[in-house]
């Protein structure tokens, strides 16, 4: 478990918690938040640029940031319960947390188990070597490719249903390798036990600038999708909470800086949703 907290004096320190008590104000909360003082989330912290441990061992990215600034208006403290992207969504049911923050894509096969609060819109694209960048000039050219993907990702549905399109004009079909985290996908395509990878469209331009020109995305985004946070199935009071504290951090500036800070405008929202069905998915 890793908790974050501000470090101040004491007459800022009360300063502070006048300011953040007041700040606080009209924004529902849930009982965990009431009776604890807590925001307490289910996180990673695997996944750069969203969440990751800095080099001085500090929990960091966009995610983490947006995650402060939640806690801050809602008057409480971060607590961050570190664990593995893939069993965050199970988690919520036995209340571990109330939030799991990732970005997940918000997809039918989840919203059966787990309700969504959006705050970023992605689609899904295709990252290679440089050097085979030019074999993909089109969605036809991954059939019979290998490909990587993180298990329970986005990017792992999408897979798929490029697949099932490569079967459907009788091509070869794409050979996909799961990974239990995103960096074990990264490092099957360094060490070429794939050809490339897919993931969503905020994190592919990251680590393909982090490259150094090594890695790149090709022409073609697949699926575009919301991608929020999750609560359990029916938590409407959570649900409600999340909606209300990160429409008042987009509405007053806060999710901007953040956003800009990480180059994730082309993905930011200007609403925030609660999502329970698939049918308020784009078509």
């Amino acid at each position: 478990m890793v908790k974050r907290a501000l470090s101040a004096s004491v007459v800022g320190l009360v300063a502070s918690c006048f300011a953040t008590a007041a700040l606080s104000q009209g924004l529902p909360k849930n009982e965990e938040v009431r009776a604890t003082g807590k925001f307490k989330i289910s996180n990673s912290l695997a996944y750069a640029p969203f969440e990751y441990v800095d080099e001085a061992g500090k929990p960091v990215g966009l995610d983490i940031e947006l995650a402060d600034a939640v806690a801050h208006a809602l008057g409480a403290e971060l607590e961050i319960v570190r664990m593995p992207f893939a069993s965050q969504i199970p988690s919520l049911a036995s209340e571990r947390t109330k939030v799991a923050w990732a970005t997940f894509s918000v997809t039918p096969e989840r919203l059966k188990q787990v309700d969504f609060i959006t705050f970023l819109s992605a689609a899904t694209v295709f990252v290679v070597p440089a050097e085979n960048a030019s074999k993909f000039k089109s969605k036809d050219d991954l059939c019979g490719t290998s490909i990587a993907v993180q298990t329970g990702s986005a990017a792992d549905f999408a897979a798929d249903k490029l697949n099932e399109d490569c079967k459907s004009s009788g091509r070869a079909e794409i050979k996909k390798s799961i990974y239990p985290e995103q960096k074990d996908a990264i490092q099957a395509v360094l060490t070429e036990r794939v050809v490339g990878r897919l993931d969503d469209s905020t994190a592919a331009g990251y680590y393909a600038s982090e490259s150094n020109g090594k890695m790149v995305v090709v022409p073609g985004s697949y699926f575009p999708t919301p991608l929020g946070v999750a609560v359990a199935k029916g938590d409407s009071a959570s649900a409600e909470m999340m909606r209300a504290v990160l429409q008042k951090v987009m509405d007053d500036g806060t999710y901007e800086k953040i956003i800009d800070k990480f180059n994730m405008a082309t993905s930011a929202v200007s609403k925030s949703e609660i999502i329970t069905s698939a049918d308020q998915l784009p078509k």
